[in-house]
C-alpha cells in the first residue's frame, strides 16, 4: 500500500467534490444557521460567565447533527458514482489497488466531513473563552464528534461499494444511519414498554387533626399496578451516536450535583435507565420524617455504568464490516458482478 497513491486519489476525490459553487453555499448556510444557534445557546443560558460549557455542546451536537443528515449524501455514492460516470474503471487499471481506492474514498469522505467542524471552530473557540469549559470535556468531545463523523463516511462509502445503484445506496446509508440515531431510542421505547413488572404501592393518609394537635391516620390503602422495565434495554441506546459523544464526555456539575450542560443532560437520562422501579412504594403522610432522599444526577451517573466505549464498538465493527464488502465487491478482476452494472 503506497502512501503517496493513497494521497493523489484523496486530492483527486477532493477535487472532485469540492470544486462547485454549491459545495461553499452550503457551508455559508451552515455557517449561519450556527450563528443563530449559538446565539440563541448564548440566550438560554443567561449568558452567564460560566456559560460557555453550555453553548459549547450545543454546537457540538448541532455539528454532529448536521453531519448525520449530510455525510450520507456525500459518502453513500463515493464508488458506485464513479462507475456510473466510467471514472472508477480508468483508476482501477492504474498501479493503485482496490484497498487504495477504497481507503482514499474514505478519507476523501472524512475530510469532507470534517469541513463542517472547521466551520464551527470560531462558535466554538467563542464558546470555549466564555468559561465553564473544562478542557477535559472538550478534548474528549472532539474527539468523539471526529470519530463519529469517520463512522458515517465509512458506512455510506461501504454502501456505495456493495450497492451497485448510487440512489440505492444513499437511501441505503440514511436508513442504517436513522437506526442508529432514532431508531434505537424507538426499540428502546417500545421494547422496554413490553417488559413490565408489578409494583406496590402503600398509602396512609391523614384524615383528622385533634385539637391538641394529635393526628387522626387513617387505614393503609394498597394498590398494584405495572411500571415498564427500562434499565433491562437500556443497552439498546449504546450505539447512538449523540449518546456516544454524551455518555464519554466528562460531566461538569454545579454546587446541587446538576449537569451544567447537554452533554451531563444526554448522559443522565442513559444512565437513569439502568435504574430499575422499586418494587414496594410506601406513602406515609403520619409518619415523623415524610421526606424520602432521592440521589442527585452526580450520584446516579457515579452509581451507573458507562457505555459508549460499548456502542463505539459496534459502529466501528459495522462499519469496518461494510468497508470489507465494498472491497470485495470492488476489487479485480470481479468474478460476478450484479446485471447491468457499468465496468467502463
Amino acid at each position: 500500500m503506497s502512501a503517496q497513491r493513497i494521497g493523489t486519489l484523496i486530492r483527486l476525490e477532493l477535487t472532485q467534490r469540492v470544486r462547485s459553487v454549491a459545495w461553499y453555499v452550503l457551508l455559508g448556510i451552515f455557517f449561519t444557521v450556527l450563528l443563530a444557534v449559538t446565539l440563541l445557546a448564548f440566550a438560554s443560558f443567561g449568558f452567564r460567565p460560566d456559560s460557555g460549557g453550555g453553548v459549547f455542546s450545543v454546537v457540538v451536537f448541532f455539528v454532529l447533527l448536521l453531519a448525520v443528515l449530510v455525510s450520507p449524501t456525500l459518502s453513500g455514492n463515493a464508488i458506485n458514482g464513479d462507475r456510473d460516470a466510467a471514472t472508477l474503471a480508468p483508476v482501477q487499471v492504474t498501479l493503485a489497488t482496490t484497498a487504495e481506492i477504497l481507503l482514499a474514498k474514505f478519507l476523501a469522505a472524512w475530510i469532507t466531513g470534517l469541513a463542517f467542524v472547521a466551520v464551527s471552530v470560531p462558535f466554538l473557540l467563542w464558546a470555549t473563552l466564555a468559561g465553564g469549559l473544562t478542557p477535559a470535556a472538550m478534548a474528549v468531545s472532539l474527539i468523539i464528534l471526529i470519530v463519529e463523523i469517520g463512522v458515517i463516511a465509512a458506512i455510506g462509502v461501504g454502501l456505495s461499494g456493495i450497492i451497485g445503484r448510487p440512489l440505492f445506496s444513499v437511501a441505503a446509508t440514511y436508513l442504517v444511519v436513522a437506526a442508529l440515531v432514532v431508531g434505537t431510542p424507538i426499540a428502546f421505547g417500545l421494547v422496554g414498554a413490553t417488559i413490565r413488572t408489578e409494583v406496590t404501592n402503600s398509602y396512609r393518609p391523614i384524615v383528622d387533626v385533634e385539637g391538641d394537635g394529635t393526628t387522626v391516620c387513617g387505614e393503609w390503602q394498597t394498590t398494584t399496578y405495572e411500571t415498564p422495565r427500562f434499565d433491562t434495554v437500556w443497552w439498546v441506546l449504546a450505539a447512538n451516536p449523540f449518546l456516544i459523544l454524551a455518555d464519554a464526555t466528562p460531566t461538569a456539575f454545579d454546587q446541587n450535583g446538576y449537569p451544567k450542560d447537554l452533554f451531563g443532560q444526554f448522559k443522565l437520562g442513559i444512565r437513569s435507565a439502568q435504574i430499575p422501579p422499586d418494587g414496594d412504594q410506601i406513602s406515609d403522610e403520619c409518619a415523623t420524617n415524610q421526606g424520602r432522599t432521592y440521589p442527585t444526577p452526580r450520584e446516579t451517573i457515579a452509581s451507573t455504568t458507562p457505555s459508549w466505549f460499548v456502542g463505539l464498538a459496534l459502529q466501528l465493527v459495522l462499519s469496518a464490516g461494510l468497508l470489507w464488502w465494498a472491497w470485495a465487491r470492488t476489487r479485480t478482476p470481479a468474478r460476478r458482478l450484479p446485471p447491468g452494472t457499468r465496468i467502463a
